[in-house]
């Protein structure tokens, strides 16, 4: 799953997934991406995996000092060899998402804001839209524990989807190109 989210460019391809539409406008977070990789490389280098202590630890590090819960991140995945725009075209929700459409990306003001009807974006709004999930987002709009819960829970879940471990994958140098 990291890295249908992650950009893993390839030079010598078209097929870049960091140029999928949902990545597109997110080129300053590949930057941020970059510089943690790049002195992380210069303290350890060929250790710290893109996929692993980069993006799956730096999601985990961000929401916490956002003031959202924190879980452990088991390690030793490595980087993949490959990249798809197809792929992460498919696998990546748009910001216009529909209900149908959109993989559950949740945040715990968010839900109040969907209460009061103040989502941001059509795909947000679309959670509490007289569906299957309007009853999850007013329990998760009201008990911020729940919802912390099970947010921990599906992001170790999302950890343990087809982990490369071994001799599969690399630990690529620059996580912007395979090795």
């Amino acid at each position: 799953m990291i890295d249908s989210l992650m950009y893993f460019l390839k030079s010598f391809t078209p097929d870049l997934e960091n140029h999928a539409s949902p990545n597109v406008n997110l080129v300053r977070g590949f930057d941020v991406i970059d510089d943690i990789k790049s002195a992380v490389e210069n303290v350890c280098p060929g250790v710290v995996s893109c996929a692993d202590h980069i993006a799956a630890i730096a999601a985990r590090d961000s929401v916490n000092n956002l003031g959202g819960p924190k879980w452990e991140v088991k390690l030793g995945r490595r980087d993949s060899r490959t990249a798809s725009q197809t792929a992460a075209n498919a696998n990546i929700p748009r910001p216009n998402s529909n209900l149908t459409q959109l993989f559950w990306w949740p945040y715990q003001e968010y839900f109040k804001n969907l209460v009061g009807k103040r989502g941001v974006l059509h795909s947000d709004q679309e959670l509490l839209s007289g569906g299957s999930t309007d009853s999850i987002v007013r329990a998760y709009s009201k008990d911020q524990r729940s919802f912390s819960s099970d947010f921990v829970e599906a992001m170790i879940k999302m950890g343990d989807i087809n982990p490369l471990t071994g001799s599969l994958g690399e630990i690529r140098k620059d996580c912007r190109r395979v090795n």
